[in-house]
């Protein structure tokens, strides 16, 4: 699904992708992919390859903001790091988890009930396949990457296998 968050020149658009995040640290930590390149989710967008890299070098992660459901007014912790590879946007963040909504989430999260992210973004280069429909993203300014309930692209899988071994302290609860 497709949602903009504000109107004017400063519109920005929400996609939701699938990544469950059953693997949470009990310190907040988490990672997955919050956007896969080529594969186009049931908004008919597909983001290219590449499509990130310029945001990511303006704003770096901590330019970028941890939220809830979209919604501003529920910061919920900070990307430690965000991260073009050649499946997709792989992201690393942890829970500010003094904070009471961020709590709560985390501990959904540890019991599967909320698997999902979804990126913010402007899109600054697309083009749509007049035959397909298909909007082709080719270069988006992301302003936040969220944790939400019903995710986009439900294909997306956690990557964080390897990490998790490597962290003892990591979870499937």
């Amino acid at each position: 699904m497709r949602v903009a968050l504000s109107g004017g020149p400063f519109a920005r658009e929400a996609k939701f992708l699938g990544e469950p995040l059953m693997r949470t640290r009990l310190d907040g930590m988490f990672e997955g992919y919050a956007s896969l390149f080529r594969i186009a989710d049931m908004g008919k967008d597909v983001v290219e390859p590449g499509a990130f890299r310029e945001s990511l070098v303006r704003r770096g992660p901590s330019g970028v903001k941890l939220l809830w459901q979209h919604d501003p007014a529920e910061p919920i912790g900070r990307w430690l790091s965000l991260v073009e590879d050649s499946r997709g946007l792989f992201v690393r963040g942890q829970l500010s988890l003094a904070v009471g909504r961020a709590r709560e989430v985390h501990v959904l999260m540890r019991e599967g009930a909320i698997d999902g992210l979804s990126i913010g973004f402007r899109p600054e280069k697309a083009r749509t396949e007049p035959r397909t429909g298909l909007r082709r993203l080719e270069r988006v300014d992301l302003w936040e990457v969220s944790l939400v309930t019903f995710p986009m692209l439900p294909q997306a899988r956690v990557s964080a296998v390897k990490a998790v071994r490597r962290a003892p302290a990591f979870r499937n609860a």
